[in-house]
């Protein structure tokens, strides 16, 4: 008995399927473009011309000159609205976040967040002993950042 309810369960399904691919199929067939005819070439008074004689196209439009502080509200200001939501204040730190976590569970513990100290420090230590000298130290002080001579 259950082999036969479910042998007709099976074809009602196989049944279903097979007439939503055939209507499916009927209807990319309508819409196929007509074939075609033969046609005359169209008459070469009909192509256009590139060119444009004495025509003179639109000024281009003026850049709007931005204070500073204008261009950094709109690196914000994703989606113009003229407010900075808490979401697109924190859409630039999200690199740096995915930097530091490491397992990718959008969670960052102890380690994580550590791992770049850590081997700041690891790197300083170069004799192993987990403590810095003065001349170790002094490895892990920040390099300083180059100025530009001129912002041409």
């Amino acid at each position: 008995m259950k082999g036969v309810v479910l042998g007709s369960a099976v074809s009602l399904t196989l049944a279903g399927v097979g007439l939503f691919w055939w209507s499916g199929r009927a209807q990319i067939e309508d819409a196929a473009p007509p074939p075609l005819v033969d046609r005359p070439a169209p008459a070469q008074s009909d192509v256009p011309v590139a060119g444009a004689g004495n025509l003179i196209g639109p000024e281009p439009p003026e850049a709007s000159e931005l204070s500073k502080e204008q261009q950094r509200f709109f690196r914000y200001d994703r989606n113009r609205d003229w407010r900075i939501s808490r979401t697109e204040m924190l859409s630039t730190r999200t690199d740096a976040f995915r930097k530091l976590d490491k397992d990718g569970n959008n969670l960052l513990d102890f380690e994580e967040w550590a791992v770049a100290t850590v081997d700041k420090f690891e790197g300083a230590d170069v004799d192993g002993d987990n403590q810095l000298s003065p001349a170790e130290f002094a490895k892990t002080a920040p390099k300083p950042v180059r100025k530009r001579a001129c912002a041409c």
